[in-house]
């Protein structure tokens, strides 16, 4: 049984760039508010802050465009520049209509852009790539929280993806470390004796999107903690949120 769940903002993560030990500042803003982790709590640092201090950092102006490239720009409002950093990061094109593309990026995420991003980047016209290894990038944060606090967490990053058929952007999990984001009920019974059999609630996203209300887009809030949420720790992936290609209908 679930209970009360608290979302807390970690306020006063310094600006970082390339190289910056990203569980240093987060322990100093968390110091600074009097916070500490708690065993079970679930860290959500969103991709960006993540990016940031892997170096995923590109200045499209030094990208040479290619014909495509100027193809894709000539219908919409990005420059051909950018539209190359874009293609680079992308595995398959969803869809292509007036400028915009929706892409099966290099991590298997369809998504906008490949995940290409202008905003909260300092630098005049410096964009952020997703981390080349989301999942990756999380077990190596979770592990490091835990050596220098000794406190077991879960770490979810996350991003801003639109959605087909609805208004609006959501936070979700593109690398989970220390959970598992797809919780399967098939075979339990409900409270009725209905034995269910296609429930997967995609907690990895869930949990994302509830931070997103305390982050903002627009308040230098890039982490949140958890709190409360019950979980089994497990080694995982946000990659079981990826729908199977031969399961996907509208592939």
């Amino acid at each position: 049984m679930q209970g009360e769940i608290r979302i807390i903002p970690v306020y006063g993560i310094a600006e970082v760039g390339p190289g910056d030990n990203l569980v240093t500042l987060l322990l100093a803003a968390l110091a600074q508010h009097n916070q500490v982790l708690e065993a079970g709590d679930v860290l959500v640092i969103t991709q960006k802050i993540v990016s940031k201090v892997e170096g995923r950092i590109v200045n499209p102006a030094t990208v040479e465009p290619s014909a495509f490239a100027h193809t894709v720009a000539a219908q919409g409002r990005k420059d051909a520049h950018y539209q190359e950093v874009v293609l680079r990061e992308t595995r398959r094109i969803v869809k292509m209509d007036r400028g915009v593309l929706i892409t099966e990026n290099r991590q298997g995420l369809i998504c906008a852009n490949a995940g290409v991003d202008e905003s909260n980047v300092g630098g005049g016209q410096m964009v952020t790539l997703l981390p080349a290894d989301p999942d990756r990038s999380a077990v190596n944060l979770r592990a490091d929280l835990l050596a220098h606090t000794g406190v077991p967490v879960a770490v979810i990053i996350s991003d801003s993806f639109g959605r087909p058929w609805r208004e609006g952007q959501v936070n979700i999990a593109i690398g989970v470390a220390g959970l598992d984001p797809l919780v399967d009920y098939a075979g339990m019974q409900d409270s009725h004796g209905y034995q269910m059999q296609a429930s997967a609630m995609a907690v990895g996203d869930e949990l994302a999107s509830a931070a997103e209300l305390v982050m903002g887009k627009i308040d230098a809030v890039p982490a949140a903690i958890i709190r409360g949420y019950t979980y089994t720790p497990t080694e995982s992936s946000a990659q079981r949120l990826i729908r199977k290609p031969d399961q996907d209908l509208f592939r």
